[in-house]
Parts: C-alpha cells; structure tokens; sequence
C-alpha cells in the first residue's frame, strides 16, 4: 500500500499577510502548525477509527506528504474580511466514517463556519446518516495588503 489509511486527524487554522498572494498563503499555513509539510488536498473522509489529536501532539516530519481536506483563500484588496472554515460529522454509528466538508469567502468567520456546518449536515444527510455530533472551526482575516487564511482538516498514521 502507498498510502496507509490515517488514524488520527487535527482541526488546524492560521492566518497570514504576506509579500504576494503565496506568501501570505504560506504564512498561514505556518500560522496553523502545518507549514513544513506538503499538503495533499484530499476529498472529505475521515476514516470511522480515527482520533482526534490537537495539530501540536502529531508529529509532522518537514517535509512530508500531509493529506488534508482544506478550504483556503488569498486576497489583496486592504480592509477586506475573508474567511475559511471546516466541519466534520459524524453519525451515530461508529462503524460509519466522519465527513469533512471546506468553504472559503469573503466575510467573517461566523458565517463561513454556518456554511460550513450546513453543508456537513446536508452531506451526512445525502447518505441517509443523521448527524449525530459535529466539530467545525473557522477563521477570518482583515486583509491589510496581502491576506491569506487556512482552515484545515489533517490526516495522519500515528497515534
């Protein structure tokens, strides 16, 4: 197998300005804990095993392949507010994997992460599962010159 299934995810988030728009995206990603790794940007399953770490006890090699499911964005018009947000749900049955849905827009956090939510809900729903918990987090940035925000869900194989 080339890629183990993961069996720990972290809830992530940074914001950053920057001297271009991939620079405050770095900068963000720094911000987050996650920086140093190579972001694989995956669709949305977190696998039904899987514990939840805080982003600071996984031990992320520089370097490494990091998959997430992530929403992102970059701006450069001063005094706009963007935002990025995740969620994840869960159904009641533990044989079940968790969704994670991403947004990004322009706004504040509150919003996003009301989107956010909604849509976890909704996709929970399109496979006949209820929601039984749900765990968002979101973020937002007053661009200044050059902004960038990042909300993110890691996955990894270690515990």
């Amino acid at each position: 197998m080339i890629i183990k299934t993961p069996t720990s995810y972290s809830f992530a988030s940074g914001a950053s300005e920057g001297f271009t728009p991939l620079n405050a995206f770095d900068g963000a990603l720094l911000n987050a804990g996650v920086g140093n790794t190579n972001l694989v940007k995956m669709s949305s399953i977190v696998p039904p095993d899987a514990v939840e770490l805080a982003v600071s006890a996984i031990q992320l090699p520089g370097g490494a392949l990091a998959p997430m499911a992530y929403a992102a964005m970059e701006s450069d018009i001063p005094g706009s507010i963007i935002s990025a947000a995740v969620a994840a749900a869960w159904s009641d049955d533990p044989a079940q994997p968790g969704l994670i849905m991403e947004y990004h827009a322009h706004g504040h956090r509150e919003d996003a992460e009301a989107v956010v939510r909604r849509m976890a809900e909704e996709g929970l729903n399109m496979r006949g599962w209820t929601v039984a918990r749900m765990k968002s987090l979101a973020i937002d940035h007053k661009v200044e010159k050059i902004g960038a925000v990042f909300a993110g869900v890691v996955l990894w194989d270690g515990v």
